[in-house]
Parts: C-alpha cells; structure tokens; sequence
C-alpha cells in the first residue's frame, strides 16, 4: 500500500514532522508494507456488486496490526467510568473503556476502514481524550482513498470526505495536532 494524500489537522503534519520524526518514518514503513492484494477476499453478497471481490476491513486490519506490532507499537487502553443522575434521582453507572489502535512513544494511531462516523470520532473526541489522559501528543489516522473504498463494501468512508468536512469545521481549542494519510 501506499500513501497518496495527506490532510494536517491543526498543524498536525509539520508538529508530527519535527517531534516524531522516526515515529512518522515507521508509519509510512508500515503502509509501504502492508500487501493488501492479501486482503481482497471478501466476496460481496451486497445487490449492486453480487460475487465481486472486495477488500476485507478485518483481514486489512490484522496485516496492519502485524506489521505495528514488529515495530513495538502497542495497544493502548483506558478504563472508564461515569455517574448520571435521572431526574427521577436515579442513579445509573457506565462503566466501559476506549482503545487506540497503536500508541509509541506518545504518537496515537488509528486504522479506519469503516463507516464515516469512526473516522470524525477518532480525530475530534478519541484522540482528545487520548491526549487529555497524558498518553498521546499528536495523531494519526489512517484511512482509504475513494479509489480503495470502492473496493470494498459500501458504506466505508474515504479520505476524501473526511478532509472535506474537517476543513469545513475548522478546529476547535480542544483539538489535537493530527495527520489524515490517505492510503490505495
């Protein structure tokens, strides 16, 4: 795979630049590396494209996870918990978590290869509680081109897009420096 576009996020490519040089290196290394002609096994059973091959988001993923994970990129989890009061009084307790795809040395990443919402949640709120939780500085998201998302089952959003409405929202005080790679 490759890298053919890239969107910076509130300064996000040049900050990345400067204080994760080798961090950004080992990114582009492993996009490089990921073969995804080993992805395409997915065969549709969707009516606009019945029995035609597709990329699978969940074998694309494992080869990403494979090749982070050679480099010592890890996982990064946090616990969470919350009250709500009810207006009855009530009290009800969510307890769950947030994961980030790979964190090293305080640079978080996220592969998405699916549907839009994902991607709007992992730069404007995941990476921010990231950052807030003193694990990550900066991000980056990695995400298919049109082109690549057409190879897949419909639904799945694409770089394109995405840079679209970040530029349309502009940045908010709360945002964090972060990279969009657009990858095919």
């Amino acid at each position: 795979m490759k890298v053919v576009s890239t969107y910076s996020h509130k300064g996000g490519l040049d900050y990345i630049q400067q204080a994760f040089s080798r961090e950004l290196i080992e990114v582009y290394d492993v996009i490089n590396n990921v073969n995804a002609s080993l992805a395409a096994t997915k065969i549709s059973k969707e009516k606009t494209m019945p029995g035609r091959r597709l990329f699978s988001p969940v074998v694309l993923n494992k080869l990403f996870n494979d090749e982070f994970g050679k480099r010592s990129w890890k996982r990064s989890k946090i616990d969470v918990r919350t009250e709500v009061v009810l207006s009855n009084g009530r009290r009800l307790v969510h307890e769950g978590f947030r994961e980030m795809d790979f964190v090293k040395n305080r640079l978080g990443i996220e592969v998405q290869f699916g549907k839009y919402a994902f991607m709007v949640y992992n730069v404007s709120a995941k990476m921010t509680i990231f950052h807030n939780q003193g694990i990550i500085d900066a991000g980056v998201e990695i995400v298919p081109m049109k082109s690549m998302a057409d190879e897949m089952s419909t639904g799945v959003s694409f770089f394109e897009q995405f840079k679209t409405d970040l530029e349309m929202r502009g940045f908010a005080d709360i945002d964090i420096p972060v990279v969009i790679l657009g990858i095919e």
